[in-house]
């Protein structure tokens, strides 16, 4: 059974950085699309980052130029860097994995999801 399992999350004062990662077991097939997703209080799930299959990523607006993804095979693990981390960051941070993904930060493209892990931003 293929199991997705995030690690990184923590509390960083705004400006600060955090480096999530994401394990992948279950499965080691790399034509797999990732990506990753965030819930914040009162609102709904939001795509941030993703990766497919080929390499290619994508950014939402909100962290483009400040939140980069990446995925290495050989570890099976997805990471999400996080820089100049903002208040509005503050969210449950999720990885998903799907193999037929058109829309990169579609929540519904992806089968594959793990718990989640909590970050929190402080002034």
């Amino acid at each position: 059974e293929a199991q997705l399992v995030e690690s990184g999350g923590g509390s960083v004062q705004a400006g600060g950085s955090l480096r999530l990662s994401c394990t992948v077991s279950g499965y080691t097939d790399s034509s797999y699309a990732m990506a990753w997703f965030r819930r914040a209080p009162g609102k709904e799930r939001e795509g941030v980052a993703n990766v497919y299959n080929d390499g290619r990523t994508g950014y939402s607006n909100s962290v483009k130029g400040r939140f980069s993804i990446s995925k290495d095979n050989a570890k099976n693990t997805l990471y999400l860097q996080m820089n100049s981390l903002k208040l509005e960051d503050t969210a449950i941070y999720y990885c998903a994995a799907g193999r037929y993904v058109a829309d990169g930060l579609g929540t519904s493209e992806y089968t594959i999801w793990g718990q989640g892990t909590q970050v929190t931003v402080s002034s």
